[in-house]
């Protein structure tokens, strides 16, 4: 199959497969008489993991190893769930970091009057460069305060 069956078979668009070559990730295709890239099935199956891979955010150099892991019929599974353990680690902070400035922009996005006036305490702090620290304050202040009602 040429380029553009590889990508709708396997959901990797022809520019990544072709990115994916030029860093090794997959093998050079084999070549048609007329220069067109020629994959088969094997090819299309290894790009189907790729594609799950990115989709549950595993970085390249990760996916690089697991797919030699998954090459591997000799691999210990502990490697494996060692990879998967760490990009959950990551995942955790990368979403820790995004409820922090959705706290922030919630937490200014309710002082903001949102009317004609021109002040505006969103572009104020965005600004002051050091936005996250509200959200940080108000979820002390709230956890403070949670903890006072409880005694």
């Amino acid at each position: 199959m040429n380029i553009g069956q590889a990508a709708s078979a396997s959901g990797v668009s022809a520019k990544m497969i072709r990115y994916y070559e030029s860093i090794d990730l997959i093998q050079v295709a084999g070549r048609s008489e007329g220069g067109y890239r020629i994959y088969g099935q094997d090819d299309v199956h290894v790009l189907r993991f790729i594609h799950q891979s990115r989709t549950l955010g595993f970085p390249i150099e990760q996916i690089r190893l697991l797919l030699a892991l998954w090459r591997d019929q000799h691999r210990a599974s502990a490697q494996v769930k060692a990879i998967a353990a760490q990009h959950i680690a990551e995942l955790d902070t990368r979403i820790a970091e995004l409820v922090e400035m959705r706290d922030t922009l919630a937490h200014l996005a309710r002082h903001c009057a949102g009317d004609q006036r021109p002040s505006c305490p969103i572009l104020d702090e965005i600004a002051r460069g050091d936005g996250p620290k509200l959200a940080r304050r108000e979820s002390r202040k709230l956890k403070t305060a949670t903890l006072q009602a409880d005694d």
